[in-house]
């Protein structure tokens, strides 16, 4: 797939099914998206990524489940696993670096967006969460994660669901009102 079809036909695929990437594709794909602009040689790069599946889902609906008494273990679970795999995306800001904390952010981000593009192409279903994994006081600390991180979301990742209703190729808007040209 070339790279203006993979951008105008990714889509956030909410219906996910087996197969997802197995952890070695999953590395393959993440170093091919690495080649984004990293605003300054980041490497180390400022995040990681945290594979999980059955029994590491589990673990993160017991810790929300702290947070969320209002939901049982069961509607947790089900927000959770809804795709084979969960790419927890954890953002280790480099503390002291000569690049600003929010261009290691957005350098971040671009190297999530190429994986989404990736993942795509190579027929696979992603789309990208955040809610109370992001924003959760409890889960941070289960996973081990240091001071300078923190979970940015994740990517339910799988195989879409062919009973589900195709999705509509998004439109190009125009973008006329959001460029200036400066003489």
């Amino acid at each position: 797939m070339d790279v203006f079809t993979a951008l105008l036909t990714r889509r956030s695929v909410t219906r996910l099914l087996d197969p997802a990437p197995g952890d070695e594709e999953f590395r393959y794909l993440l170093q091919s998206a690495a080649t984004a602009p990293d605003h300054g040689a980041l490497r180390p790069w400022p995040w990681w990524w945290l594979l999980m599946r059955g029994d590491g889902l589990d673990m993160v609906a017991d810790s929300l489940g702290v947070e969320r008494p209002d939901l049982s273990q069961a509607q947790l679970a089900a927000k959770l696993v809804r795709a084979p795999l969960k790419a927890m995306l954890v953002f280790r800001r480099r503390v002291g670096h000569r690049v600003p904390e929010g261009e290691q952010l957005a350098a971040t981000s671009a190297t999530t967006h190429a994986l989404l593009l990736l993942l795509h192409a190579r027929g696979h279903g992603a789309i990208w969460r955040t809610g109370l994994l992001c924003t959760s006081r409890t889960l941070p600390a289960r996973l081990g994660l240091g001071a300078e991180e923190r979970l940015l979301g994740a990517l339910d990742i799988g195989s879409p669901d062919p009973s589900a209703p195709p999705q509509r190729r998004r439109p190009p808007v125009d973008v006329g009102d959001h460029v200036a040209t400066l003489a």
